[in-house]
């Protein structure tokens, strides 16, 4: 785009610091894309790198295995209920790819073809790629592809902000699951239902009822369809578990998870599997149930050492109950948000934070302007000393999940310095 006609060069960080070639600092309030779990240069995680890099950099998981991968492949499994085996791959959109295969596949595989529809709910996210793209149709990023997706078949989300004329927020909320139910019941054609685990991130923040996932994982149950999770941005700690399915009591036949499982240093992802879709690809060679899917780096040697020394530090840090302490500065911070002009509601859970922005409160109309929201931010969060990426009229605040209560005052005070700065610009 013609705004953006240059970008600050970062060449170094130190904790939630990013240091750009002139030596300005700006706080990492992206956690580097939603990925980063102890800040920057942490010797720790740069140490298992190093270590690893004199052994052996990258080795092919095709007819091969390594040491890291094999002890991180074990990791995973012990700390996901259910989950029975690990295919690994590079990044998250192709994990998600990884996990439709799967669904689509077993069904084929067990002899139900019959079986070819995919169920999603309206604004998820599961990446960039096609496959991805098509089961997380968010309308702002992909309606210039629509035409070349798959179809999906979409339900709407209980958003406790924009509830529907004549319902109650208990009453959407069942509405909602009577249309996922009522069109279960009608044909025998789903596959697999996927959606964000606890929350929808790149779709606006929303921050699912309490029972919300499980009920739909019920349904899925007794329908006989596959529950396809994603945890990619939401696992790991970022809505305060570590494994989020177990909070919402809906454990899936699938799991991805990606972004925070190296810390935010190297790119790695994971879809996990139980012990009933393992099985159905198990055969013999002609019976061709083989998963055809392949990634060079698929299981890297480095990004498993440095997500090994990543689990050590969460296991000796215990930094679940650090996050869950941490988390409750944002709460401090909601009455003085909400008194700014232009917030209509915020949204937060764990280390996550979104901010909508409103330009009439009582309507709760969403801010529009012909300029860029997020060129205005991150224009005005460098004033400010933060580095901001908003999602539209959603400001969204990711930190690294270890930040210290200390600095996520910082943080948020700098925020709130930010948003009153910005008004004038966007209205």
């Amino acid at each position: 785009m013609k705004e953006w006609d240059s970008f600050p060069s970062i060449s170094k960080g130190k904790g939630i610091w990013l240091i750009d070639s002139k030596g300005n600092k700006i706080m990492d309030a992206v956690g580097s894309m939603w990925c980063n779990v102890w800040g920057h240069s942490n010797p720790q995680l740069v140490k298992a790198i190093t270590n690893q890099s004199k052994k052996i950099q990258h080795s092919s998981l095709f007819n091969l295995t390594n040491e890291p991968v094999e002890k991180l492949a074990n990791n995973l499994i012990k700390i996901s209920p259910g989950m029975y085996k690990v295919f690994f791959s590079d990044n998250g959109s192709s994990a998600m790819e990884i996990a439709i295969k799967m669904a689509l596949q077993y069904w084929k595989n067990i002899g139900e073809s019959k079986k070819t529809q995919i169920a999603t709910v309206e604004n998820g996210y599961h990446g960039d790629t096609f496959g991805a793209m098509s089961v997380g149709y968010v309308p702002e990023f992909f309606e210039k592809f629509k035409k070349q997706l798959f179809s999906t078949i979409q339900f709407p989300v209980p958003n406790k902000y924009r509830v529907p004329k004549g319902f109650n927020f208990l009453d959407y909320q069942n509405n909602c699951l009577d249309k996922i139910e009522k069109r279960f019941s009608k044909q025998d054609d789903i596959a697999a239902f996927i959606m964000e685990s606890g929350a929808q991130m790149a779709g606006g923040v929303i921050i699912y009822p309490k029972g919300f996932q499980k009920k739909i994982k019920d349904l899925c149950k007794k329908y006989g369809i596959l529950f396809v999770l994603d945890e990619i941005a939401t696992g790991f700690g970022r809505l305060g578990s570590m494994i989020q399915y177990q909070e919402q009591k809906s454990i899936p036949d699938i799991v991805a998870y990606g972004k925070m499982l190296t810390g935010g240093y190297l790119t790695m992802a994971a879809t996990l599997a139980n012990k009933k879709i393992y099985d159905s690809f198990s055969g013999e060679f002609n019976d061709w149930k083989h998963l055809f899917h392949g990634h060079t780096y698929t299981g890297n040697p480095l990004a498993a050492a440095v997500a090994n020394e990543n689990f050590n530090m969460y296991q000796k840090n215990n930094l679940i109950k650090k996050i869950q302490n941490t988390s409750k500065v944002f709460t401090d911070y909601y009455q003085r948000l909400l008194e700014i002009d232009i917030v209509g509601d915020i949204r937060h859970k764990g280390m996550l934070m979104g901010i909508e922005l409103v330009s009439d409160k009582n309507k709760k109309t969403p801010i529009h302007t012909k300029k860029s929201i997020n060129k205005v931010f991150f224009e005005e969060g460098k004033k400010h000393g933060i580095y901001f990426r908003t999602l539209g009229n959603i400001v969204m605040l990711v930190p690294p999940l270890a930040i210290t209560e200390k600095e996520l005052n910082l943080l948020l005070d700098r925020t709130i310095k930010t948003i009153e700065a910005v008004k004038t610009q966007i209205i």
